[in-house]
């Protein structure tokens, strides 16, 4: 053996042992999900008034980490509502995205929770973006309220 340290000045390689004999086997992070029973409500959000509300922002919080792309949401993680009451927070502009901006303005978004209607409009030209954004933020909304309405 040419000696303790490898030629690049690594560390040498080492094996570690086990600290016990008896250690449980190691779960990985889908089997502690599905462990989880369908109405569990993840600790965040035990004080949402609406338990529906809540079982949703938890199932999406764990299907996000599955892979579900965010923008694909019908909750909202950080106002912890539906996505249609605070789609019209300014918080929810994404510039790199392109969503809810047009003209250099921020559009505005109308919800018609009766008719389960979204409408976008830029403010400046009164004109409907045909973005990609703009179709994936009506498709969102419009899941949102289905999903509300759905108790």
């Amino acid at each position: 053996m040419e000696g303790q340290h490898s030629p690049r000045g690594f560390a040498p390689a080492t094996t570690a042992e086990p600290t016990s004999k008896t250690t449980a086997p190691r779960r990985n992070r889908r089997d502690r999900l599905a462990l989880c029973p369908s109405d569990f409500v993840a600790p965040r959000y035990e004080d949402v008034a609406d338990p529906h509300l809540a079982r949703t922002l938890t199932a999406e919080d764990r299907s996000e980490e599955d892979g579900l792309d965010p923008l694909e949401r019908v909750t909202c993680r950080t106002h912890r509502r539906w996505l249609h009451d605070c789609v019209a927070s300014p918080l929810h502009v994404v510039i790199v995205t392109g969503t809810r901006r047009s003209c250099e303005c921020a559009l505005n978004v109308a919800i018609d929770q009766l008719a389960g209607d979204v409408a976008v409009r830029c403010p400046s030209c009164n004109e409907a973006p045909a973005t990609r954004a703009t179709r994936q933020l009506v498709r969102a909304c419009r899941a949102s309220l289905a999903t509300a309405a759905d108790r």
